[in-house]
């Protein structure tokens, strides 16, 4: 580097600094922090661990999300998951991959000793999950975070009366990609998407969506919720398709919950 060089970079450095520029690189951080990927095509699920040096995992991970349950060993030791969900003001996303709806702080589900905050819940279609080799029309993930671990419950959805939480939700969708809507007024309750019956399924396993990170406790509701046909296609129509295929057990164990009554 000659001494011209070295003092245009000087000076850029110490604009960088004094004035809060981002440095050289910033631009190819962000733009590998969104890297595009998608649930078909040369983006879709069989392409995510190359698309990304974060999102290996996609593909060299063992104990990958989602899976199809079966066999599943039924254990009278599991603890009822205590839910502790208030209402929270609407912050409705559409993100390109779902409709996600941001939680507010003051919500959580207790379990084996533990508590998780509610951070989030968004949709698949449709179940990413399957029940002995059976698909639901849909599949809501309630995601909870902490600093040591993610939570996620799962409530299956299919077909049947229309939902009054739902149809909520769906009456505010941003309509574009990337858009976010917020109605301070409306309150919503992620307790009036859970079935009575909380029964479960639980295993070890990933997040379903890259960065497919592992360390995932995941409790997939037994009973499903009902929402209308017209409820289902009209998140189709933005999302006809985004569930990721299952993904080998590699001896992983499930067990089920033999909960005595609706908690």
């Amino acid at each position: 580097m000659n001494r011209r060089s070295r003092v245009t970079r000087l000076i850029l450095l110490a604009l960088y600094s004094a004035f809060g520029m981002a440095k050289p690189g910033f631009a190819q951080e962000k733009a590998a922090a969104s890297t595009h990927w998608s649930y078909s095509g040369p983006y879709g699920p069989s392409h995510w661990g190359d698309l990304e040096p974060d999102f290996a995992t996609c593909t060299t991970g063992r104990r990958q999300s989602p899976i199809d349950i079966k066999s599943a060993r039924r254990d009278s030791a599991l603890p009822p998951i205590q839910f502790d969900y208030k209402p929270s003001p609407l912050k409705i996303l559409n993100n390109g991959h779902t409709i996600r709806i941001d939680y507010a702080p003051g919500s959580s589900i207790a379990i084996n000793g533990k508590t998780f905050p509610l951070t989030q819940f968004h949709f698949h279609r449709p179940s990413e999950e399957e029940i002995t080799g059976e698909k639901f029309d849909m599949v809501i993930h309630l995601v909870h975070e902490r600093s040591d671990g993610t939570a996620v419950v799962a409530v299956l959805v299919k077909s049947g009366g229309e939902n009054p939480a739902i149809q909520k939700l769906w009456a505010n969708l941003p309509k574009a990609e990337g858009q976010e809507k917020e109605v301070a007024s409306l309150a919503i309750n992620a307790a009036d998407l859970l079935p009575g019956d909380r029964n479960y399924y639980t295993f070890d396993g990933s997040l379903t969506t890259p960065p497919c990170s592992e360390g995932v406790e995941w409790f997939v509701l037994k009973t499903p919720i009902e929402i209308s046909t017209g409820q289902i296609a009209a998140f189709a129509k933005f999302y006809p398709m985004n569930a990721r295929p299952i993904q080998p057990m590699n001896g992983r164990e499930v067990r089920e919950s033999e909960l005595k009554a609706p908690q």
